[in-house]
């Protein structure tokens, strides 16, 4: 690691922003979290208790945690003596450009200002910053809930510095994540880019009455799921080329799987939309409601994570028996 952190101010105490500072404070940092919701104090502690587990599940000591866990007055007090801020405020660019310019102003000159934008590439807030404080700020995306799903998208801005990219990585790496840099700016990142495409079929197909949202979701977990879970699309589509690889697999199967690919729908909500179209849609809504609405959110919660857990350990495991 190229430089040492040791306190992270997390702006932001929604779903996202507590799952942070969860982590954070497990990997050891001082953690203050500021975000002016009245029930920011039964906020944080409820989040500890929850995710606490989840930690020690994965091998971390979370003893002491909640006396690592701060709550900042307000976001200057949050950011006095930060090494990093993790931003994780409303996916509003006019929202954001005012929330970096009062961290480049009150943060320490060496904090890494990172955003958990979803969708807005960082130059889009950056503009009226100094050149030297546009340098220090990026993308750091996750992927709920973050203390759990260990992808991070390190996106730079047009004025981002290469060091601020390398301290990133180093300290999304030291709290357990895994950093990928994602070299050019495109609205959505990739992550959610690729989970878009897949969710525009999947409502199509049930808008067109071809599989049930339970079906689907079964589907995607006993296939696709199962499989990128291990090797991701491009790998898996080497292997499905056999001895041949993936050159194999697009020269004997390419043309058919763009016939297939040609044929994609499009869901009601992304049309123009009439009122048959909404009508469409409201059903697809109601569909899922029906799947899934006799179970709480925190249960759902709960199952999703035990077995994202379970996942992990699996993941774990495999790779201790191949080294």
């Amino acid at each position: 690691m190229t430089r040492a952190f040791r306190t992270a101010a997390v702006i932001g105490a929604g779903t996202i922003g507590l799952s942070w500072a969860t982590l954070f404070a497990a990997h050891g940092l001082t953690v203050r979290v500021s975000d002016p919701r009245p029930d920011l104090a039964e906020a944080v502690d409820e989040a500890l208790a929850a995710y606490a587990p989840h930690l020690a599940a994965r091998g971390l000591d979370v003893t002491g945690l909640a006396g690592r866990v701060h709550l900042a007055a307000d976001v200057t007090e949050a950011v006095r003596d930060a090494d990093v801020v993790q931003e994780n405020g409303p996916e509003r660019a006019g929202f954001k450009k005012d929330l970096f310019a009062a961290l480049a102003r009150e943060a320490p000159a060496h904090a890494l200002l990172l955003s958990s934008s979803s969708a807005i590439p960082s130059t889009a807030f950056t503009g009226e910053l100094s050149d030297e404080d546009a340098a220090r700020v990026l993308i750091g995306h996750p992927f709920n809930p973050p203390h759990l799903v260990p992808l991070v998208e390190v996106v730079p801005g047009e004025r981002t510095g290469e060091d601020a990219v390398l301290d990133a990585v180093d300290f999304y790496t030291s709290v357990g994540r895994t950093p990928v840099v994602e070299r050019k700016e495109i609205p959505g990142f990739v992550g959610n880019r690729l989970q878009n495409a897949l969710s525009r079929e999947a409502a199509y197909l049930v808008q067109e009455g071809v599989v049930t949202p339970e079906d689907l979701d079964k589907v995607v977990i006993n296939s696709l799921g199962l499989r990128w879970a291990t090797v991701g699309p491009f790998l898996g589509a080497h292997l499905g080329g056999g001895p041949g690889g993936y050159r194999h697999l697009v020269e004997h199967i390419g043309k058919s799987m763009q016939r297939t690919g040609a044929g994609l729908g499009t869901p009601s909500h992304d049309k123009e939309q009439n009122k048959e179209q909404e009508e469409a849609q409201e059903r697809l809504i109601e569909a899922v409601e029906k799947a899934y609405g006799s179970s709480t959110y925190s249960e759902l919660t709960g199952t999703r994570d035990r077995r994202q857990l379970a996942v992990l350990a699996a993941l774990d495991s495999a790779d201790k028996e191949e080294n």
